[in-house]
């Protein structure tokens, strides 16, 4: 038997009565001839008959049928034209030139004939000298070149699969149009009880929408706010891309903050593993600078990880609060969270239009009688000084800056604090330890 080159794909289904023959346009059979186009032929049971594919003297035990070109399109239900790249017809063809001198190649079911990326015979085990017929149930084995049907199979399937278009990691984002922040309800009703607060421009999936209610999940909230305070669709794609921040994740154990973006100079604080801090500038010397409250600092871009995200909403779930803690605590603290995403405002003391860390501080304990100056530093001085481990919910915790106290925050219990942050983030729970304890002091 003579050597085939190039007849690019073969592939036959046993046992389903169908068989695929793919003819590529490269040069086959030592013809000179080439196919116009890339063509796929699906020969089936009903088609009647024994016809040859392009007269290469390939035999299939189906008839001819459908012809589709490369787009799947149906363009012939003859054979494959017997024509070379010149437009002349095969059979004017010297007999040198005819692929396999008018040999069958007959593949009968089991044979074991293993063919080459170029279409040679290289073993003969188990076929017959005669003539074979291509037949259901063949067991002919192709090289890589050969196109594989259940690969074929694999990717249609996988492409059906195709996950949906996200955004920020949302498929239906929904992000809060408001002024400063959105009631997320358990049930949808006005009526309903308070479980989270989506702040100014925060993001939410939005899992399904009725009769102006949309039921939401953000962060560890799941629950119903109203469509009318929404934005939605493609409305809300385009916020997104105003208003998502760049967060730097620190990645490790506990990294050193500065003020220059250089280890020549002084380290402010540390901020542990795990904590997020609102990047400003990705400078070009690999240093990141971002916001520690209301204030610029630096660290080293090595140890954190940069994404850009948008904000999530915040639990307001009651706090669990262990033997000791007074009824005056548990309320200071429930009524310092209603306040949660309002506005900061350097010099502010408006716990809904706008206030800074310490007239955050001042105002929430002036409703509990306790009067305290619209200062950090002199906040500091005053009431009893205790540890970290003996901290309990209304106690104020500080931070400093070169040994300088110059930010407050309410301790609310479970590691977390509660605070006027920054402009970008307004009032803002926390973990406490989001950058280097200086003291924490109890006045109730």
């Amino acid at each position: 038997m003579r050597k085939i080159t190039k007849l690019k794909y073969i592939i036959t289904i046993a046992g389903a009565g169908v068989v695929v023959l793919l003819i590529g346009s490269s040069t086959y059979a030592r013809t000179g001839r080439q196919a116009a186009d890339r063509r796929i032929v699906f020969l089936t049971e009903e088609t009647a008959g024994d016809r040859d594919a392009d007269n290469a003297g390939i035999r299939l035990s189906a008839g001819a049928g459908v012809v589709l070109d490369e787009n799947m399109t149906e363009v012939s239900v003859e054979a494959v034209p017997d024509e070379d790249e010149t437009g002349n017809s095969a059979e004017a063809a010297s007999n040198e030139e005819t692929a396999v001198d008018d040999e069958d190649i007959r593949l009968s079911a089991g044979a074991g004939t293993v063919l080459d990326e170029n279409m040679t015979e290289t073993s003969m085990e188990g076929i017959p000298e005669e003539p074979f017929e291509l037949s259901a149930g063949v067991g002919t084995a192709l090289d890589a070149s050969v196109m594989d049907m259940e690969d074929l199979v694999a990717d249609a399937e996988a492409l059906a699969e195709t996950e949906p278009e996200t955004h920020w990691g949302y498929t239906n984002l929904g992000i809060a149009h408001v002024d400063n922040h959105l009631n997320i309800r358990q049930e949808p009703s006005e009526n309903g009880k308070l479980i989270g607060k989506l702040s100014k421009d925060a993001a939410c999936e939005i899992l399904e929408i009725d009769n102006g209610w949309a039921h939401i999940k953000s962060g560890k909230v799941e629950g119903y706010c109203s469509t009318d305070y929404l934005y939605m669709g493609e409305e809300a794609i385009a916020r997104g891309h105003e208003v998502a921040s760049m967060i730097a994740i620190v990645n490790t154990q506990t990294l050193k903050v500065r003020e220059e973006p250089n280890t020549e100079c002084v380290v402010i604080t540390l901020i542990p593993e795990g904590e997020e801090l609102e990047v400003v500038e990705i400078m070009e010397n690999g240093w990141v600078k971002f916001l520690l409250d209301d204030e610029e600092a630096y660290v080293s871009g090595d140890y954190v990880d940069v994404e850009e995200r948008l904000e999530k909403a915040v639990t307001l779930t009651e706090l669990l609060y262990g033997q000791g803690v007074s009824n005056v605590r548990v309320d200071l603290v429930q009524y310092a969270k209603q306040f949660v995403g309002n506005p900061y405002v350097w010099g502010g003391a408006s716990l809904t239009n706008g206030t800074d860390c310490s007239g955050f501080t001042m105002s929430i304990y002036k409703k509990y009688g306790i009067s305290l100056p619209h200062h950090a530093a002199s906040q500091a001085q005053l009431g009893t000084k205790i540890s970290a481990a003996e901290a309990q919910p209304g106690d104020l915790v500080f931070y400093a800056k070169n040994g300088v106290i110059n930010h407050v925050a309410i301790y609310i219990g479970n590691g977390q604090v509660i605070h006027a942050s920054s402009p970008k983030t307004g009032i803002k729970i926390s973990s406490m330890n989001y950058r280097t304890v200086a003291c924490i002091r109890r006045y109730l």
